[in-house]
């Protein structure tokens, strides 16, 4: 009697499916035409999964409930026209400064507060301890207030001295 084989029961997983482009409707909700889906997905929201360390990578989709539609590994992957989109989409909901100068800065009662020209204008925060100083590399690097917004210095090296010796002196 030959030995009966049962049927494999293990399946590989579906591949995520890729994003053909993405754009707005009327309304300017972002929709997503996805490859091999027939009807596109209206109201798409997109967050970054890794914000700080690879701003332009890992980027997810997912409708107004939640639930992810695609992965998307780079920004690279999307056409000129749905990349620009995407981009203005995560500038627009993520509030994240970036620091061009530091025009003042003193420290009372161990609270140090910066006022700074960043790329959404003058702004004033308080740093409590080094802690709220992140290296991300060896020239970006991120201020979180008091509040847990967070400020970025792109490039070390494209602040003035000034601003960069301030900048050093917390490093």
């Amino acid at each position: 009697m030959e030995p009966v084989t049962e049927p494999s029961t293990t399946t590989q997983p579906e591949a995520a499916p890729r994003v053909a482009r993405l754009e707005r409707n009327g309304l300017g909700q972002l929709v997503a035409h996805l490859e091999g889906v027939p009807e596109p997905t209206i109201d798409v929201v997109a967050a970054r999964c890794f914000p700080w360390t690879l701003p332009d990578t890992y980027v997810t989709l997912r409708t107004r409930e939640g639930k992810e539609i695609a992965l998307l590994k780079t920004l690279t992957d999307l056409d000129e026209g749905s990349r620009t989109l995407l981009e203005m989409e995560l500038h627009d909901k993520v509030f994240n400064p970036r620091i061009r100068r530091i025009i003042a800065h003193a420290r009372e009662f161990g609270i140090t507060s910066i006022t700074a020209d960043t790329d959404r204008g003058t702004v004033t925060f308080e740093i409590r301890t080094r802690d709220d100083i992140r290296m991300l590399s060896s020239t970006r690097i991120v201020f979180r207030d008091a509040d847990g917004i967070t400020y970025e210095v792109a490039d070390l090296a494209d602040l003035d001295p000034v601003s960069r010796g301030f900048v050093e002196e917390y490093l």
